[in-house]
Formats: structure tokens, C-alpha cells, sequence
């Protein structure tokens, strides 16, 4: 089986948080990341919107696009309106050979909200979320029917955040919607990582692999503290740093036969957590789980 290594910018710049971002360029960025041994990484707020632009700087380092955020705003909004908001982001990714656009709901979302306890996050009744999946689901039939894939992420502080809302979103949709599994969130969320694996391996299109600090998120008192203040008090890391078995994690992965990109994305204070040294912990514990779940590795 196959696989690809990536990482997301988050580690270098918060798009959210900026006071939580290295004052590096996208070029360095892409540098430490190959450095580290990466051969993907997803967008961010320094990247440009322009082809032409972007690939040079991506080729210098013999990197590629695998993936990047769209916040979306289907659960409140209208279809025709995010086709139109997509587009510009689309027509990079397919110039530039992306293999998905991960779609992360942020209508009702709290995750940028400082101010919004996490228990105060928006709950949607089964009704809200079979609406809500025929609605994702046509949309995701119009991206691929366009020539690039979404990605459904669920998300802490979003609306679809727990494993008991993901099962309804996952049967309130189309299998044309395709599941960004992402391990940190849904154990943050309090999800079980492997049975979610196993319940909807046959929709997990993209992976990433954030891990957690296990001490943190179990410290936090969500009637007071946001998703924001878990993040700045260190709730997330790069795989080898945290407290998930990596290993069953991709094992389970692998017993499904999922192959594709595996990305690191772990939002932290570079100050604390320099960038590069944790991106190449980072690679290090996916390179040595990926061997013993039997993938090869491909730059």
C-alpha cells in the first residue's frame, strides 16, 4: 500500500491565532518542511491564489499541494453562493494537482472565537443534520463533478464535532461526501479514533494526523475555556510528542486498505514548539508507523 507524507502550514502560521505564528515566508516555510522530509503541504494564508505564482516556489523545494482549508458556510447558506465562494480556490488546487479541498463548516462554529466556552458550541437536532448532509452531499457531487474532491472535516467547536454527530452526518449523506478523519479532533471530542475508523473507513478520502496532549484537554474546563485557549495552552502536537498509538491508529488505516496522504497538522506556539524540530518528530514517528502498518512511503 501506498502513502504520502504532508504537513499544514499551522505550525508556522495560525490563521486564527497570528500571535501563535513564526515571522517566516511561505518559502521558508516550504524549505523546513522539505527539510524535514515532507513532500506535501497544505494551504495557508500566505500561499497565493495564483498558479503561476505558486508552482515556482512549490517546485523549488519539490513540493506539492495535498489539500487545504475552505471554510464553508453551507449549514446557513445557500448552494449557488458556495460555488461561487469555491471557485477561486478550485481553480488553483486542479491547476496545481491538489488532491482535495477539505471543507471545514464554520457557519455557527466557535473554534476562531475566543470568547465562546467550548461547551457552548451550536448542536444541530438529527432534522438539522439530514438537511444539512443532503445539502453537503450535492455539494460535494458538484466538486468532483468539477474535477476536484472535497474533504468533510469534523472539527472541535464546529457543528458536526463528536462521534455520535459525525455517524448521523455519515448517515445522513451521500456516499459522494467524502470524511477527512482527523485523529486529534475526535479525540478531543471524547470519540473512540479506531471505531470511528472502522464505522466509516469506506468515506476517509484524507488523513491528518494531529495528535493530542492528553494532560491538557483533560485538564480544560469546557463551561469556561475556548477551543482557542486549549490550543494556546498546548492541546495539540505532531505524532511521537502526543498521547495517541500512532500505530494502531495507521494499522487500522491500513486494514481498510486506505492509502493516500497522511498530514501533520498541529497547531502550537513556535516559540515553545519550534516549527521545524517538531515537524521533523513529526516524520520520524510516521515513517516508523507507516513501516509497521506495511505502507510505502512515496516522495
Amino acid at each position: 500500500m501506498k502513502a504520502r507524507l504532508g504537513i499544514a502550514p499551522i505550525a508556522w502560521w495560525n490563521d486564527d491565532l497570528p500571535e501563535l505564528s513564526d515571522d517566516v515566508s511561505l518559502d521558508e516555510c516550504l524549505r523546513q518542511a522539505r527539510e524535514a522530509g515532507f513532500t506535501g503541504m497544505e494551504t495557508g494564508r500566505r500561499f497565493p491564489m495564483d498558479p503561476a505564482e505558486l508552482k515556482p516556489v512549490l517546485n523549488k523545494h519539490g513540493m506539492s499541494v495535498c489539500g487545504g482549508w475552505f471554510s464553508g458556510l453551507l449549514l446557513d447558506g445557500d448552494l449557488d453562493r458556495e460555488k461561487d465562494r469555491v471557485a477561486t480556490q478550485m481553480a488553483l488546487f486542479k491547476a496545481v494537482g491538489a488532491p482535495c479541498i477539505v471543507y471545514g463548516e464554520t457557519a455557527g462554529t466557535i473554534q476562531g472565537d475566543r470568547s465562546a466556552p467550548l461547551a457552548t458550541k451550536r448542536r444541530l437536532s438529527e432534522d438539522e443534520i439530514k438537511a444539512y448532509g443532503r445539502k453537503m452531499t450535492e455539494f460535494a457531487e458538484w466538486c468532483a463533478g468539477e474535477g476536484m474532491p472535497i474533504s468533510y472535516h469534523h472539527h472541535m467547536a464546529a457543528p458536526i464535532e463528536t462521534e455520535e454527530e459525525l455517524d448521523l452526518l455519515m448517515k445522513h449523506s451521500g456516499e459522494a461526501l467524502p470524511l477527512l478523519y482527523d485523529a486529534g479532533h475526535m479525540a478531543f471530542a471524547g470519540g473512540d479514533v479506531l471505531r470511528v475508523i472502522d464505522k466509516h473507513h469506506a468515506r476517509i478520502s484524507h488523513v491528518h494526523t494531529k495528535d493530542i496532549r492528553a494532560e491538557v484537554v483533560d485538564g480544560l474546563d469546557r463551561s469556561k475555556e475556548s477551543f482557542l485557549d486549549a490550543v494556546v495552552k498546548g492541546a495539540f502536537t505532531v505524532p511521537g510528542d502526543g498521547s495517541l498509538d500512532f500505530e494502531a491508529i495507521v494499522k487500522r488505516l491500513a486494514s481498510h486498505g486506505y492509502e493516500g496522504w497522511f498530514v501533520v497538522e498541529a497547531e502550537q506556539d513556535p516559540i515553545k514548539s519550534p516549527p521545524l524540530k517538531m515537524a521533523g518528530i513529526g516524520h520520524k514517528e510516521l515513517l516508523r508507523v507507516m513501516a509497521a502498518a506495511g505502507y510505502t512511503v512515496e516522495n
